[in-house]
């Protein structure tokens, strides 16, 4: 019953999986563009994603031909303002198609489409209409139904007195207010439409240079590694390996077929798990995977799923595949030849999934939550290499065989030890969860409480103190079990000044920050430290909205309007920090880089810190709901951390995060957007570049 209610789990996150993982293949931003003070340029910024393309505004004028759907931008009717011409484009690419058999007119990657108003109003006017476009694939074309557009700009004396035209009402009206609305209605980068006065997305353009180690392909590629030399350990594949390279060997007529077969063999297990990698790649897409890395019912469903591994790992039960599928794969493997060769290592891959599905399950997780693309793919390949290996070296040199070990109950050690990793690594998934929406359940304490019993168990049953059901009696512990049991009681040890607050930089990223404990600065102690290195400027307007954070730094929290305001008032550039409360990186460089004494100094002193966090589900007040156009289509901002994110997103077009932006008081860019990268002089000269570059 348990098995069937876990194959009904897997099929249903897949299917919930593949239905986020579909969106439109193209996004627009709008902005607008001041030409004078009654006359704007409305922009309509397309970006498409690769493989697609989009037509132009071009109209075929001989009614013979059939030409694709042009892009269309209808403009509902006002008195307040008229349309100056037609709309212009960026110059499209021109050439022949053999499906609609005449030349047509598209965009790949980009397009930006504009049209000139004029307003007839001295108020603010709302400017409305729909947009249409088709966009094609080598292979397919999609028809997006019309989307709503609106831009709201600002009128002046000097525009009224011109003719009152009908008004004529069309689509859904709705509005987005400026990020900074509340403050300055001059200086204003609007996060999604409205008036933007010389926006960095279009006059000067963002630098693009993003300096980011997100999970580098090569550290999930060790991970992956690491994964299936483990998994080469456990008791359903490490006695394979003299059983299939015995049968290369004795059934080729040569040593260099056997070798060859041997290695085809290898060959094709790596093919099957990259495929694997390459399958979650298509199924979570580019888009969707940092937005799952954060969202709640995701982390809940993989602490769910890690939690059921790690049972079946310690032995409650055995996850296995259906045996009829199992037996077929394995008739298809006498067939011989290459076919034959292949659907061996399918059977290896089946048979063995009772042991290695909890680490590919885990090992996917965390590649596929990081937001990288080919994440998935690199931790897969590093799995099935070292999965690989052993079968065409030994098939190479198969007097290495007598060197191996016995099978024996040492191989059930390995399985019990990664169901106590796979236990400790599951609080991780709930952790970010309670993060995400603030609850305060899995505190600190309460996090490092439970590793601390989770390692000291791993310990003792490594030194034999107790035994699981299919454990065999230990009669003495190996070196390497010594070894093992060494490196655990060493994390028990190293993890109990952390009750009392202790940075535990070690496990930095995986731990909930020490901000997010019972008792911030440990039971019994002060924030004596943090104050001694900066304490929140005496200011009247602004110190109520100031925090000084864990590593003695003075920012402010999830608060963009008053640190704009403030940063403007102290003459400093604005540092804001795109940060979320479950991302690992984030707090690495808070751990790390920030409590460098020149870092911390230039925070402190030069510019201005705001903390936007954009996975705060804490809810907004109604009053600053936004209705905009995300994603493909109308949504309603009602939180914190979808306010932040949309505007990440849409003014400095990345989602990633952390995230650093240096800007002056007009919110211009000064610096290079900067990812995530664990130097701390190169955060310094960034730093540096900006500031000098403000002064100047």
């Amino acid at each position: 019953m348990l098995k069937k209610l876990f194959s009904l789990f897997l099929l249903l996150f897949t299917s919930i999986s593949l239905l986020t993982a579909q969106d439109n293949p193209v996004h627009f931003k709008f902005a607008t563009k001041k030409i004078s003070d009654c006359e704007y340029d409305l922009q309509f910024i397309a970006t498409i994603e690769d493989t697609w393309h989009m037509y132009s505004l071009h109209e075929v004028k001989d009614p013979k031909d059939t030409p694709p759907n042009p892009t269309v931008f209808k403009f509902t009717k006002s008195a307040d303002y008229e349309i100056v011409g037609k709309t212009t484009e960026s110059k499209p690419i021109k050439e022949f198609d053999k499906v609609f058999e005449m030349d047509v007119q598209y965009f790949k990657h980009t397009a930006t489409f504009t049209q000139r108003i004029k307003l007839k109003s001295d108020k603010k006017v709302s400017i409305k209409g729909k947009l249409e476009f088709q966009a094609c694939t080598e292979e397919k074309c999609i028809f997006p139904p019309a989307d709503d557009f609106e831009f709201q700009v600002q009128g002046s004396a000097a525009c009224v007195g011109t003719v009152k035209m009908e008004i004529v009402s069309g689509g859904t009206t709705f509005t987005v207010p400026s990020i900074t609305d509340s403050i300055s209605k001059e200086d204003t980068i609007n996060a999604a439409v409205g008036e933007v006065k010389d926006p960095p997305v279009i006059s000067q353009g963002i630098p693009k240079e993003i300096k980011e180690t997100p999970k580098s392909w090569y550290a999930i590629f060790i991970a992956g590694f690491i994964g299936g030399a483990l998994a080469l350990l456990t008791p359903c594949v490490f006695p394979m390996i003299p059983m299939n390279v015995s049968f290369f060997t004795k059934q080729s007529k040569t040593k260099a077929e056997g070798i060859k077969n041997a290695l085809l063999y290898a060959a094709s297990i790596i093919v099957l798990y990259v495929g694997l990698g390459l399958g979650v790649t298509l199924i979570f897409g580019a888009g969707a995977l940092h937005s799952l890395s954060t969202n709640v019912w995701f982390n809940l469903a993989f602490f769910v799923l890690l939690l059921v591994f790690a049972m079946s790992f310690l032995g409650a039960f055995e996850i296995t595949l259906p045996s009829s599928f199992v037996n077929k794969m394995d008739a298809k493997s006498d067939k011989g030849g290459y076919v034959g060769i292949f659907f061996m290592a399918f059977t290896l891959a089946l048979v063995s999934f009772s042991c290695t599905g909890p680490i590919i399950g885990t090992l996917l997780v965390e590649a596929s939550s990081t937001g990288n693309i080919s994440g998935p793919f690199w931790g897969m390949f590093g799995f099935s290499l070292a999965l690989a290996l052993p079968f065409g070296l030994f098939a190479a040199f198969p007097g290495w065989l007598n060197s191996l070990p016995q099978s024996g109950g040492w191989l059930n050690a390995v399985k019990v030890t990664l169901g106590f990793l796979e236990l400790a690594l599951a609080l991780k998934f709930a952790s970010n969860a309670d993060l995400v929406v603030q609850a305060g359940i899995l505190t600190r304490e309460v996090f490092v409480g439970l590793w601390i019993v989770i390692f000291a168990l791993l310990t003792m049953y490594l030194v034999g103190m107790f035994k699981t059901s299919h454990d065999s009696d230990l009669k003495h512990v190996s070196v390497g079990r010594l070894f093992v049991a060494i490196t655990s009681f060493f994390v028990v040890v190293y993890l109990i000044p952390g009750m009392w607050g202790a940075p535990l930089k070690l496990f930095s990223g995986i731990l909930p920050p020490l901000e997010y404990s019972e008792s911030p600065h440990g039971f019994g102690g002060s924030n004596a430290g943090a104050t001694a290195q900066a304490s929140i400027p005496q200011d009247a307007e602004f110190s109520k909205f100031m925090e000084v954070n864990k590593n003695g730094i003075v920012h402010f929290k999830n608060d963009y309007e008053h640190a704009l305001a403030y940063a403007k008032k102290v003459g400093k550039p604005l540092l804001i920090d795109f940060t979320g409360h479950a991302c690992a990186n984030c707090r690495k460089t808070e751990d790390y880089v920030w409590p460098d004494a020149e870092v911390t100094k230039r925070l402190n002193n030069d510019v201005v810190l705001v903390s936007l966090y954009v996975d705060d589900k804490r809810e907004l007040d109604p009053k600053d709901y936004m209705t905009v156009q995300w994603y493909g289509k109308e949504r309603q901002i009602t939180d914190i951390g979808d306010k932040f994110k949309y505007m990440q997103e849409k003014i400095y077009g990345q989602s990633t995060q952390p995230l650093y932006v240096l800007v002056d008081g007009n919110e211009q860019v000064l610096a290079p957007i900067r990812g995530y990268n664990p130097s701390i002089p190169e955060y310094i000269n960034w730093l540096q570049d900006g500031i000098s570059k403000y002064k100047k």
